[in-house]
């Protein structure tokens, strides 16, 4: 599924079972919600967290919730860049095209990441 497809499915999915968009203020404080969420299992899964006695993420150690929050945070991205007539794609071929150019060397050049 390409990012405009993904766009697409789920402003079909809102029209559809959704009634309407939540408002941008509402889908923004939703969206941090889910990074929330996303940072808590990486923070666990690959960080010095520990999973707290009786999570039930932790019988997995959060791998298949991991995929799930991406997806939320994604899904919440999609719905913000549907109601204010951001097209992804074209963004992130923008964003890419501009790292590219700002940054061609910035990393290759860095003692840090050549360790």
């Amino acid at each position: 599924m390409t990012i405009k497809e993904s766009q697409q499915a789920v402003d079909q999915w809102i029209r559809e079972y959704g009634v309407r968009y939540f408002s941008e203020l509402t889908n923004m404080a939703i969206l941090t919600e889910e990074v929330g969420e996303l940072a808590r299992i990486i923070a666990r899964k690959y960080g010095e967290q520990s999973w707290k006695a009786g999570d039930a993420r932790a019988q997995d150690n959060g791998s298949e919730a991991l995929g799930e929050e991406m997806a939320d945070v994604l899904w919440v991205l999609l719905c913000l860049a549907n109601q204010t007539g951001v097209d992804l794609t074209l963004e992130l071929q923008k964003s890419i095209e501009k790292k590219t150019k700002r940054d061609s060397l910035r990393h290759i050049e860095n003692p840090k990441l050549l360790a």
